[in-house]
């Protein structure tokens, strides 16, 4: 099949998230219509690709059938790489079935053709892990619809920026002895995500892959000590000593990746679980059909760490997931505490100009740090860590560049209006829901820079953090303002101070279309035209 100018558009389910995140530009430079789906918009504008001619922005939820239905309309085949584990989610395994069942029933609607799935690599047999066997059922799900459905079966994904790489990474890089539980000589068939690319973009091509399953990996079969070892030689650090230890279980061994690896708690535990299973390739037909060079683990190893070195990572595990938006950071009315909102900020004015202060102040968090105190940011991390969230996560995807819904330590992006405005909300675990707003404004000795923090409390205990933190608060908050200055080199003409912000028109802002970004799922009109 090739593509046409006339041909309708291939739907992208997880546009945003790692493996669509990469598979979208692809498509496109192979010459393909794709219309990219994901729950937000405004992370869908942000991405590079998003003005292409031939790309489509549509908003949908997978739990909401009405969106899908209106995404669907005038596909041919679909993309579904979606899945639900985040921490917003409790049982991912019911959530993943649901959108499946609501994704084959609208596909059926819209009369799609075929659909592409990216699932796990596994036996239906006793013992499965969770997260495996929940993938296999969603296959099954999905077949229940009158499309055919190519299931490729991968162990797991390599690359910059995957979960299982920077698991990996951390552990070898961080921990020269390692005392490990059973699995770590379980056999596994990893692959490339250049490869996993490769299949999917190349099942478009070969209308003989429909209704078929592949089991995909790459050219090495080795154990995860084996795994860990060639990460060490290639990272050029000694060889690692690595003790199994039959008596630890899997929970400790969870606990433990929690403090030592940057990858979400909510990822991590059905990750772990599942290393408990052999997953390796019982059927190698797709390299006859669709034939590439299969990358080892040396080689994506090498190519992994030098996107790393170039800041060339495209995507991230942490850019899956939409982000959670407290009501109130839209109309100003806190839910919890009976309406409680408690607020402080800070303003100065650095001798510069906004184009000049944005660029350090798009820059926070991360290598660079917070300009102030980064000791007790990284305390707040750890503390968050042991507590089940996120900590520091994944620090930042890209040094100089935020776009919405990026993952900047423990917050994630809402907005970034150069050189206007960063907006933050929180990702780490607190009694309560906080945001944190810098905006810049142009005024006759530089600009004027507004720090701008928000909390609703969750309770008497939400009340107890807010009152405590107030003290390291203000240190933070004015120590942070004068190291942005220091950093440009440009003198304060007027110190931090205390003000008393007051609440935007966020409500009358949302009526007039401006914030379309904060809709619930379900909200939003009909597929645009492309963009």
């Amino acid at each position: 099949m090739n593509p046409s100018t006339f041909a309708p558009p291939v739907l992208v389910t997880g546009a945003t998230g790692y493996v669509g995140g990469r598979l979208v530009p692809l498509l496109l430079e192979r010459g393909w219509r794709v219309r990219a789906v994901a729950r937000s918009m405004s992370k869908l504008r942000s991405r590079p690709w998003a003005t292409h001619p031939e790309c489509q922005l549509v908003q949908a939820d997978m739990l909401d059938p009405q969106s899908l239905n209106l995404a669907l309309n005038g596909c041919k085949t679909a993309f579904y790489l979606v899945h639900s584990m985040n921490p917003a989610v409790t049982d991912f395994a019911k959530a993943d079935h649901q959108a499946a069942k609501n994704f084959a029933a609208a596909c059926d609607i819209a009369r799609v053709e075929g659909i592409i799935y990216l699932g796990g690599l596994g036996e239906d047999l006793p013992g499965l892990s969770h997260h495996l066997r929940s993938r296999l059922e969603v296959a099954g799900i999905l077949r229940s619809s009158r499309a055919l459905v190519t299931y490729l079966r991968a162990a797991i994904i390599l690359g910059s920026g995957s979960a299982s790489f920077e698991i990996l990474r951390s552990l070898v890089e961080r921990l020269p002895v390692m005392l490990a539980p059973a699995w770590v000589r379980t056999r596994c068939q990893p692959i490339s995500i250049r490869n996993v690319l490769g299949y999917l973009a190349g099942c478009l091509e070969h209308p003989e892959t429909a209704g078929q399953t592949y089991d995909i990996g790459g050219p090495d079969i080795v154990s995860y000590d084996e795994l860990f070892q060639i990460y060490a030689q290639v990272a050029g650090l000694h060889r690692r000593i690595i003790i199994p230890l039959p008596f630890l279980s899997p929970g400790l061994s969870k606990m433990w990746l929690r403090l030592i690896t940057p990858v979400s708690p909510s990822l991590v535990a059905p990750l772990i679980e599942g290393l408990k299973n052999e997953v390796i390739c019982r059927d190698t037909r797709i390299q006859a059909i669709i034939p590439q060079q299969l990358l080892g683990c040396r080689e994506t190893f090498q190519a992994a760490r030098r996107a790393l070195e170039d800041r060339l990572v495209p995507t991230c595990w942490a850019d899956a997931g939409s982000t959670k938006v407290p009501e109130w950071l839209v109309c100003g009315d806190a839910p919890g505490s009976g309406g409680q909102l408690y607020e402080m900020g800070y303003t100065a004015t650095i001798a510069a100009s906004p184009q000049t202060v944005w660029p350090a102040l798009e820059a926070i968090g991360g290598e660079q740090g917070w300009y102030f105190a980064d000791l007790l940011w990284k305390l707040r991390g750890l503390i968050d860590r042991i507590m089940g969230g996120v900590g520091l996560g994944p620090g930042r995807k890209h040094p100089h560049c935020l776009l919405h819904g990026d993952a900047l330590d423990c917050w994630r992006v809402h907005e970034a209006r150069a050189p206007e405005k960063l907006s933050l909300v929180a990702a780490m675990k607190s009694p309560g829901e906080a945001a944190l707003e810098f905006t810049l404004r142009p005024v006759h000795q530089g600009t004027q820079i507004t720090l701008h923090a928000r909390f609703a409390p969750t309770g008497l205990w939400g009340i107890l953090y807010w009152q405590g933190m107030l003290l390291p608060h203000r240190l933070l908050f004015k120590g942070l303002l004068r190291g942005l200055a220091r950093s440009l080199g440009a003198p304060l003409t007027e110190p931090p101070r205390r003000f008393t912000p007051a609440v935007p028109d966020a409500c009358a802002r949302m009526e007039s279309g401006k914030q379309e970004s904060l809709r619930r799922p379900g909200g939003q009109g009909p597929p645009e035209p492309p963009v």
